[in-house]
């Protein structure tokens, strides 16, 4: 899946220190508590991550659909 790929592989190159830096690549990126939320693919699916920014890394917990996502079952 494209949208996938081009996510990772400026997830890959980032150098992210904060949330603002992750809205420089991704201005429509979502924190929920400690995640990050990413829309891929126009919004039909949501990749939800957790960003160690002390560390540049980026823990992918879920990729969901967009209707995956609605229910929040992924908080749990």
């Amino acid at each position: 899946m494209e949208p996938l790929r081009r996510w990772y592989r400026i997830a890959k190159a980032a150098d992210w220190s904060n949330p603002a830096d992750v809205r420089v690549d991704f201005g429509n990126a979502d924190f929920v508590g400690d995640f990050t939320i990413f829309n891929i693919a126009g919004n039909k699916y949501r990749l939800v991550a957790l960003v160690a920014y002390q560390y540049h890394i980026v823990y992918v917990r879920h990729v969901l659909t967009h209707d995956e996502y609605s229910k929040g079952k992924w908080k749990v």
